[in-house]
């Protein structure tokens, strides 16, 4: 069975996503509360799946979300703009000069080293993207008159305010009654949620958002905290998760959720911060579809290995509407994705797929 994809001749966009892009503040090798100098990168966890969808896979991509009018929007925008993905949807806001009421997000973000883990301190209150609201766009122009065939949004964008959950909500029923595919990305994170109403809340925001999700992607973690899902078995305590642990956690939740068609996640084990053992697993109709294994990968930035593992699922889905390639393609991304600096993808294509089918990492002259 393969997703119910619209025609790529009635969409005007492949994929659309809504989310927070922040100015990712990278100290290199170096820490932050040592650092001197920081190289400067855009990021945004559902962002960062339509740059990968568009640079890497060549698809058409969009992004809404919203920006203060001022030097560090701008350049933002100049990233994404640099990543080949539409800005048209952008909101931006005035500035207010030091910015008490509204300003742009920044993220400084450490890569880790061996026993060292990466580390990320996010600076995002009352930022643009955290302001948006019901209302704030017209998504009956956009997935009706203009078109898309997939739209992806997570868990990360829900819990930057009740705004923004509230817009995540409006924004997947829009894309279900215009026949879009919704992907989601539970991406919990504690942080987030505690001034908004803790893992209550995020439980009320995420089931909610649940029952209009097609393709829904998280670990276990990600399954217990934000919809509520214990399965006996899952130690959340081990960076090794057992595989048919997690396959039971999805199939009790496919049970509940019968409108999901796909679930998957990335499976990490973690030696040191520069070595993992890396596959995904994908849940489809009923049957299970496992990546290849990379073992012992190298890892030179681990951030925003698990968009590139979603926007190359979303590929395999709207390229070729066959699940065990969608999880091929989005093992072999993220873990490319995991060897450049930065949260998005410098992969090619054709090196994703070369290394789908075991190519080796010898010079390419």
């Amino acid at each position: 069975m393969s997703l119910p994809l619209r025609d790529p001749s009635t969409c005007h966009y492949d994929q659309i996503s809504l989310g927070e892009v922040m100015l990712r503040l990278d100290p290199g090798e170096g820490r932050i509360r040592t650092a001197r100098r920081f190289d400067a990168w855009e990021g945004g966890g559902e962002y960062n799946t339509s740059r990968g969808l568009r640079k890497c896979f060549g698809l058409k991509t969009a992004v809404c979300t919203a920006f203060v009018d001022n030097e560090v929007g701008h350049l933002i925008e100049d990233f994404i703009m640099q990543g080949g993905v539409d800005t048209g949807f952008i909101k931006w806001r005035e500035d207010d000069g030091i910015g008490r009421s509204v300003r742009n997000g920044l993220n400084f973000t450490e890569r880790g080293f061996g026993v060292r883990g990466a580390v990320g301190v996010p600076d995002r209150g009352h930022t643009a993207a955290s302001q948006l609201k019901r209302g704030d766009f017209d998504w009956d122009y956009i997935f009706g008159k203009l078109g898309a065939r997939w739209f992806h949004t997570g868990g990360i964008f829900a819990a930057l305010s009740e705004s923004t959950a509230d817009l995540t909500i409006e924004a997947v029923q829009a894309a279900k009654k215009h026949g879009t595919i919704v992907s989601y990305d539970l991406n919990y994170r504690p942080s987030l949620w505690k001034s908004i109403g803790g893992q209550a809340k995020a439980r009320e925001v995420n089931r909610e958002i649940a029952n209009y999700v097609d393709v829904m992607i998280g670990n276990e973690e990600d399954f217990t905290a934000s919809l509520g899902f214990e399965v006996e078995g899952v130690d959340h305590n081990l960076s090794n998760i057992e595989t048919d642990a997690f396959k039971r956690m999805i199939e009790t939740a496919v049970r509940e959720y019968r409108n999901f068609k796909v679930a998957a996640t990335t499976l990490r084990g973690v030696h040191t911060a520069i070595k993992n053992d890396w596959s995904a697993i994908c849940w489809h109709d009923g049957s299970f579809y496992e990546s290849r294994k990379y073992p012992g990968l190298d890892i030179l930035d681990r951030v925003g290995g698990g968009d590139s593992f979603a926007s190359g699922l979303a590929f395999g889905f709207l390229e070729h509407n066959d699940a065990q390639l969608a999880v091929d393609y989005g093992a072999a991304h993220g873990a490319l994705a995991s060897t450049t600096p930065g949260d998005t993808s410098m992969a090619t294509r054709k090196e994703v797929e070369k290394l789908m089918k075991g190519g080796s990492a010898r010079v390419v002259r």
